[in-house]
């Protein structure tokens, strides 16, 4: 598949990669300050769970929230992030 029919067989589900991408950076941004003046920095694994839920997040908000993946994909990345 090219490159164009992913980026539109995508947009069907995932919306915007623009907006998708505003939402996420928001999210993470947040989630960046609140963090800050920890004592103890959370593990990268978390924090990499933390990100990708928060692209999940932007997705759903941007594209198609019914989309059963978006929604065990935060379950997956919060499992994995418990887990680190």
């Amino acid at each position: 598949m090219d490159a164009s029919r992913l980026i539109a067989e995508r947009e069907k589900t995932h919306g915007s990669f623009a907006v998708q991408a505003r939402v996420a950076q928001l999210i993470k941004a947040a989630i960046r300050e609140g963090l800050e003046g920890r004592e103890v920095e959370l593990p990268a694994a978390q924090q990499e769970a933390l990100d990708l839920i928060a692209t999940k997040m932007g997705r759903i908000v941007a594209g198609d929230a019914g989309f059963k993946d978006h929604w065990d994909d935060i379950q997956g990345y919060a499992r994995l992030g418990r887990g680190a």
